[in-house]
């Protein structure tokens, strides 16, 4: 095994990792470390996209932006009722935790009170946890939200603060910052973690890493860039599924006993390697389609991960 200790490698430690270390030790060395803390077991989740298109913000990898000119589907948040009949239709799949998704920079107060009800609605037939991704809510709105039985709250800080005005304007990182805090000071969970291929530095990896790890978000998505037609990024290649894999290996490095969960690129990214994921470090997938790009149907992520000899959580 690499000389790496289980609490997390250092940023010097993370770069020699990422630059020096060859595929097969880093692999290894990762899967040593996912296996002492979460032996076999992989979770899986899915979302629900409740409320589509037309969004304030500019962020240039995303099709539903109301400033690019990218083909989305455009929809009002669901009624309680929708949602919540949307929420037990996944009660099937033999997932871990489901995401509520909603575009925007935030929702309304009457729009977080619709998936209050939905959630109250659902809370005593459902086996799994519910989580949302509602933009930068209010501490009201947070409480509201825990009050009903949200488990988890996500919101991503998408890249290094160094790196982040080079893919949107009208959000700084630091207010996401102050959001994820938020949802920690409230006592929920929290799933905070990046989109990588957007044109950042081993460095702005590595920064982002360290920020998540300061936090102590216990749960780190791992997105790679799908480009899409009409944004600003529809001409940027996508990543080689080496680079993509060893991203996952060296934030394994840095976050011993995080969840790991690949989601958003995965397919269309890691191709024909995608099993290669868990000898990475990987401990969680997200099954399903994406917010507007298809991914996995359940039961081939169920089959590979069994395939494995590994186990659903």
């Amino acid at each position: 095994m690499l000389d790496t200790p289980f609490e997390g490698c250092s940023y010097k430690e993370a770069l020699r990792l990422a630059t020096e270390v060859e595929e097969e030790s880093l692999f290894e060395s990762a899967a040593k470390i996912r296996e002492h803390f979460f032996c076999n077991s992989i979770q899986l989740c899915m979302i629900i996209n409740a409320k589509c298109g037309k969004c304030s913000m500019d962020c240039t990898f995303c099709s539903q932006s109301m400033h690019h000119g990218a083909n989305s589907d455009i929809y009002p948040l669901f009624q309680p009722s929708q949602l919540a009949e949307q929420i037990k239709n996944l009660s099937e799949n033999g997932i871990h935790h489901c995401g509520i998704v909603a575009s925007g920079d935030r929702l309304k107060s009457q729009e977080v009170d619709s998936i209050c009800q939905a959630l109250l609605m659902t809370k005593n037939s459902i086996s799994f946890n519910v989580c949302a991704s509602l933009g930068r809510l209010s501490n009201e709105d947070i409480k509201k939200l825990k009050k009903v039985g949200l488990v988890r709250y996500h919101h991503n800080l998408e890249t290094s603060e160094r790196h982040y005005p080079s893919i949107c304007s009208t959000q700084t990182w630091q207010e996401r910052l102050s959001t994820v805090k938020r949802a920690i000071e409230s006592g929920l969970e929290v799933c905070a973690g990046g989109l990588f291929g957007l044109g950042e530095t081993w460095e702005d990896r590595i920064d982002l890493a360290i920020a998540l790890r300061d936090l102590g978000v216990n749960s780190v998505p791992i997105n790679f860039l799908h480009p899409q037609p009409g944004t600003p990024l529809e001409n940027k290649p996508l990543m080689p599924a080496e680079e993509a894999l060893r991203i996952i290996a060296v934030y394994r490095h840095l976050l011993p006993n995080t969840t790991l969960r690949i989601c958003g690129g995965r397919p269309g990214v890691l191709k024909e390697r995608q099993k290669d994921m868990f000898r990475a470090g990987a401990n969680a997938l997200m099954t399903g389609n994406y917010l507007t790009t298809s991914g996995q149907i359940p039961e081939s992520d169920v089959q590979m991960i069994k395939a494995l000899g590994l186990k659903i959580a």
